[in-house]
């Protein structure tokens, strides 16, 4: 499978007291290849996790692997964080949907909502990965 990664599944993964643990953990078994991620999700899940060593571990097996330096692509998520103001998106929110505009054939595995409302290319669904919705 070729996926992004954001925060969300990430703490699903990690924490078996997630609402979304067994759901995670069966969209980690479909894994074939490090999913790519970004910094920002990396602090975000750090943070929710109460611990950056396990978030470190997800690296070093192989789960997650960064991919994606905000720095060579200000301008774009500039824009990005203009066009989506109203929704208030964080920084690791702006780089997925940047991540999904450089890498059109991978989902962003997802808990968050807001990524059905975010647009790639302006105007693009990005494809998704998430829990059932109840």
């Amino acid at each position: 499978m070729k996926a992004i990664a954001d925060t969300g599944f990430l703490v699903a993964f990690a924490n078996a007291r997630d609402l979304h643990h067994a759901w995670a953990l069966d969209v980690a078994e479909q894994v074939t290849e490090p999913l790519l991620t970004c910094e920002p999700v990396l602090a975000e899940a750090a943070f929710h996790l109460a611990d950056a060593g396990l978030v470190l571990e997800m690296i070093s097996e192989e789960l997650i692997r960064l991919d994606f330096v905000c720095n060579d692509h200000l301008a774009h998520l500039a824009a990005l964080a203009k066009r989506y103001k109203d929704r208030k998106p964080d920084l690791a929110d702006l780089c997925l949907i940047r991540m999904s505009e450089l890498h059109p054939k991978h989902s962003i595995i997802t808990v968050d909502e807001d990524f059905r409302v975010y647009r790639r290319n302006k105007r693009e669904v990005i494809p998704m990965i998430s829990p059932p919705r109840r």
